[in-house]
């Protein structure tokens, strides 16, 4: 369709929509096909892609029939460990012993999946390695240009002042490994964090230094033309070959040929050869969140001139740009991220330059400088590190201002791609100057986007797959109220500093979080912490830092733990009130009551003084027990054996231990449905299957949210339902 409103002949727009079709059924075909089952030794073949972190070795590696598989191998002693740092692995080939596992489900539908990462990358699965073989190094260009980044990697590391390590490599290679998690999650706030992505700017800066360097030293626009050709590719895989460099190298190279050639082609056309030639020769990409941006991006640009040509300055112009692309790649941040700075429209008109004639431009001399002169780079390290810490103060002090982003939630794919048309349409307004239906066209998607999650009249009870430990969100008709019962966690045990990874596993930060963004909850109305475990509280400081929390319970004498530590520390710094409660305490939100039954006294125990949550709405009845034992489920019949006779639904004591679920309790509940919170394969054994056969001799139903994933309770009247991960119903 477009091709013919361009005045395109339908013949070469039957050809592109055929073509089309083609490709999309060869991709679906490519990506369903099962990989070969491996031999008991077979040959791998490290890419350019891995990291080396804590004990553990990952990336990707190919077959000898061209099957590419994301390797994990485990070091055996420290000196291993640091003889694979020293050298680039890209080009070594070993012999391999190990078998191929499947991925991990996601913990959630809004949580990191490895299978999507694996379909994008290209990867038929992962094989864990029990033992190889070094065999050669193969050598090519490829494997000469990686050597060449793994030294510029430890040169950067040994010559730049260590605050400013990190920048350098993520703006000159492309590595981002040594980025500091606070900081860059304050970069992603203000919506800078394209900036430490190697993309068109660097591209456009490199082919500029380039060129010109070469005019000034004599050589001929043609010849200058014919070196660049061949040092952008070298370029684009020293940096790193994200989809951003290649996408800018390959429009370079193209416009560049096909000038060299004497023949014309528009931008747009170029960006769209370059876009086919990309995903012809890796279909996966077309997955990949930073192919989608940048491309998407480009887009923007380079159909928005008329818009550009209106502004009056460079002031103008710049907030243009920014707004323009920043614009039309909304519809699928919020689809990725669940989030959006609202920063970002106004920060990047500083930073944008900043970087582009600064920052970027500093680092590619130093670095030069470095490999010529260290008195001297040292001399301007000396002048610009002040100048660039204070800088990053500025940042963190700017990502505290609040309204910072708009967190709406995930919108359905339909409302997305309503989105997305609302902002084709405005741009249209826009160039014909008329900006009030330019607002009124945005504005409509956005407030249903914004409204949606707040439209649905019932209760939501999510049991979240947090491994070994428990996490419960609890959301009332029309968002009346968001509760979370604990924040789940990780008991972690001290080891050896060289098995000690980057960036440890959190729970609250890569499941929790995301779980509540991708609902769009942006406040939680009470956290309850039912004691003072790891596996229950340890990832509440994460949750914290990221959604605002109005006030937290805690149960009597748990705040003197050091479990509890970090969490009354940031909710202190949040000023969010903890308020101890036992039973007794009692509310109403709507046709929704809660009760806390436990525990009777204010000394902390520790399992058997788990805070105990009842919740009744119409017919339908919760209990939520925390760790709750054989002793405290002993109190609870003896003091509420009528209230809690024939319960609707159970969150089974501590995991389903051996200690918990006792005859007598289940005998008196018979709970219609009891939902065990433990991790898949969890080194206790929980839920114990002499627990589980307690529910099981009585047909009452279970679900573990270890095997069976996240747990969602509807209710809606008198009636309820079941979604397991989204997937079948059950009533």
């Amino acid at each position: 369709m477009w091709l013919i409103i361009k005045g395109e002949s339908h013949a070469l727009a039957t050809f592109v929509m055929t073509s089309g079709l083609l490709s999309y059924f060869f991709i679906s075909t490519y990506q369903l096909t099962d990989p070969s089952p491996l031999p008991s030794t077979f040959p791998l073949t490290w890419s350019n892609e891995y990291k080396i972190n804590g004990q553990k070795l990952r990336g990707f590696a190919t077959t000898t029939n061209g099957q590419k598989l994301y390797v994990v191998y485990t070091f055996s002693s420290e000196q291993e460990k640091i003889l694979y740092e020293k050298t680039s692995l890209t080009g070594m080939t070993y012999f391999a012993q190990g078998e191929l596992v499947a991925p991990s489900p996601p913990a959630h539908t809004f949580a990191f999946s490895m299978a999507d990462y694996l379909t994008s990358k290209g990867a038929i699965g992962i094989v864990e390695i029990t033992n190889w073989t070094y065999v050669e190094k193969r050598n090519s260009l490829g494997t000469f240009l990686a050597k060449q980044r793994h030294s510029m990697k430890k040169h950067i590391e040994t010559t730049f002042p260590k605050s400013l390590v990190a920048e350098a490599q993520a703006l000159l290679i492309g590595v981002q490994d040594q980025v500091d998690e606070e900081l860059q999650r304050a970069y992603q706030k203000l919506g800078i964090t394209h900036l430490f992505a190697i993309s068109g700017l660097h591209v456009a800066l490199m082919s500029w230094l380039f060129f010109e360097g070469f005019l000034r030293v004599g050589i001929r626009k043609e010849m200058g033309t014919i070196v660049l050709l061949i040092l952008l590719p070298i370029y684009g895989v020293i940096a790193g070959g994200a989809p951003s460099v290649w996408r800018a190298v390959s429009l370079v190279e193209l416009m560049m040929l096909l000038r060299f050639l004497k023949w014309t082609l528009s931008m747009d056309d170029a960006l769209a050869i370059s876009f086919i030639g990309f995903v012809l020769l890796e279909p996966g990409v077309i997955f990949q969140i930073g192919f989608q941006l940048s491309y998407l991006a480009a887009v923007a640009l380079v159909y928005s001139g008329i818009i550009f040509k209106q502004a009056r300055n460079w002031l103008s112009r710049s907030f243009f740009i920014t707004f323009v692309c920043q614009l039309l790649v909304y519809p699928l941040l919020l689809h990725h991220f669940y989030e959006l700075s609202l920063s970002s429209f106004i920060v990047n008109i500083i930073f944008v330059p900043l970087f582009s004639f600064v920052i970027l431009p500093f680092n590619m001399v130093v670095l030069v400088l470095t490999y010529i002169s260290i008195p001297l780079a040292n001399r301007l390290f000396a002048m610009y590190e002040p100048l660039r810490n204070w800088l990053t103060d500025v940042i963190f002090y700017m990502q505290e201002l609040p309204l910072q982003l708009w967190s709406p939630g995930k919108p359905p794919i339909w409302l997305s791609c309503l989105a997305m048309l609302s902002v084709l349409v405005s741009f249209y307004f826009l160039e014909t100057r008329r900006f009030r239906k330019a607002t009124a066209v945005l504005i409509i998607p956005v407030l249903w986007i914004q409204l949606l999650p707040i439209l649905y009249n019932e209760t939501k009870i999510t049991f979240l797959n947090v491994g070994q430990g428990d996490s419960i969100v609890i959301e009332l008709p029309f968002r009346k109220a968001v509760y979370v019962i604990d924040a789940g966690g990780l008991l972690r045990f001290e080891q050896e500093q060289w098995k000690k990874t980057n960036r440890p596993y959190e729970v609250g930060k890569q499941v929790v979080v995301p779980f509540l963004k991708g609902k769009g909850i942006r406040t939680i109305d009470l956290f309850i912490a039912t004691h003072a475990d790891a596996d229950h509280v340890e990832g509440a400081e994460e949750v914290l830092q990221e959604i605002k929390m109005k006030e937290i319970h805690v149960t009597p004498g748990s705040s003197d733990q050091p479990m509890m530590r970090e969490l009354l520390t940031e909710a202190n710094k949040r000023n969010v009130p903890v308020k101890e409660k036992m039973k007794g305490t009692a509310w109403q939100i709507g046709e929704t009551y809660f009760y806390y039954l436990w525990p009777h006294d204010t000394f902390y125990e520790g399992n058997n003084d788990s805070l105990v949550l009842y919740m009744q709405q119409k017919e339908f009845t919760a209990l939520f027990t925390g760790d709750l034992e054989h002793d405290g489920e002993q109190q609870l019949i003896n003091r509420y054996g009528h209230l809690l006779a024939n319960l609707t639904l159970l969150k089974a004591g501590h995991h389903g231990s051996k200690t918990s679920s006792i005859e007598s309790f289940v005998e008196l509940l018979q709970p219609r449905l009891t939902v065990f919170s433990a991790g898949l394969h969890n080194r206790y054994g929980h839920p114990h299957e002499e627990v589980v056969q307690r529910f099981v001799s009585r047909n009452l139903a279970t679900l573990t949210t270890g095997g069976d994933g996240t747990i969602e309770i509807r209710i809606r009247g008198n009636s309820w339902t079941t979604a397991v991960n989204e997937k079948g119903l059950v009533q």
